[in-house]
């Protein structure tokens, strides 16, 4: 739960309108598929008022090791890439569920058990989703 109330307390920008063809979007979901990771789907959130972000990529891994083998790589690909970094980052301790936040875009590398417990795409459900395979 720390992680969505540190969402909350960061501010947003809109340097740039984000759209789910994005570099950064293509390149976060290549670096979650290079590394296995599962369950993958963006959530565009430009049209929900309340919402902290313009998109959430959300992942599972099967296992710590593996969350943090996701995250490391969407940094260091979309540092590589894009050239950004991220604002913020959360979770590298337990290893349960990692966030890292591109103020415009955040994404969320979980295990499955942590994801169904918090449902964040039931929490946002207004948005609209695309699943990757």
């Amino acid at each position: 739960m720390e992680q969505l109330a540190l969402l909350a307390k960061r501010k947003r920008t809109s340097a740039a309108r984000l759209t789910k063809s994005s570099k950064i979007i293509k390149t976060i979901i290549a670096a979650i598929q290079d590394k296995k990771g599962e369950n993958v789907i963006s959530m565009d959130l430009r049209k929900i008022n309340e919402a902290v972000a313009d998109f959430f990529i959300i992942c599972e891994a099967t296992n710590p090791p593996q969350i943090k083998a996701i995250a490391e790589n969407v940094q260091r690909k979309v540092n590589e890439k894009c050239d950004e970094n991220p604002w913020h980052h959360e979770g590298y301790n337990s290893l349960q569920w990692v966030l890292l936040d591109y103020v415009n875009v955040v994404v969320h590398v979980m295990l499955p058990e942590t994801r169904k417990f918090y449902k964040l795409e039931d929490m946002w459900s207004d948005a609209v989703s695309h699943e990757y395979e």
